[in-house]
């Protein structure tokens, strides 16, 4: 069998088949948004659960900037728009567990992180860009 040389930047991984990067990201720009929320209600420090395209998303007012990650903690499924919000952080209710609400990005192991989401202001409301959520295959125990 010959080798195939495939340009970097130009395909991506999308399971065991390889897709153009262009296609894919086609895919996640034609991801609509959705109206979650009126600005008055969530009050600044806060978060609101919102279920979202099939999906539950935790919407923050972070000093006036509105941000939205998946809702469920990963750790045991606590839902993280009725943890603490500080500094950009929101600490999960149930065991502590720690995520920027800009990213989605787990605070004690940065190469872990929830999904993020787009989020934009028309008039009062805060609408959220949420994709579908690709199936992910089973993992196997380690």
């Amino acid at each position: 069998m010959a080798a195939v040389s495939i340009p970097p930047g130009n395909v991506q991984s999308a399971g065991p088949f390889w897709q153009p990067a262009s296609f894919l990201a086609e895919e996640r720009a034609m991801a609509e948004f959705f109206t979650v929320a009126r600005v008055e209600e969530v009050p600044e420090g806060t978060g609101i659960s919102r279920e979202v395209n099939g999906r539950m998303v935790a919407l923050f007012n972070d000093g006036g900037e509105y941000r939205a990650i998946d809702d469920l903690c990963p750790h045991m499924g606590a839902s993280l728009a009725a943890g603490e919000l500080c500094g950009g952080i929101v600490t999960c209710p149930w065991h502590a567990w720690r995520f920027r609400v800009s990213d989605g990005t787990w605070c004690d192991n940065p190469r872990i992180k929830i999904d993020g989401f787009e989020v934009r202001l028309v008039g009062e409301e805060i609408q959220v860009r949420v994709p579908n959520k690709e199936p992910r295959a089973p993992q196997a125990p380690q």
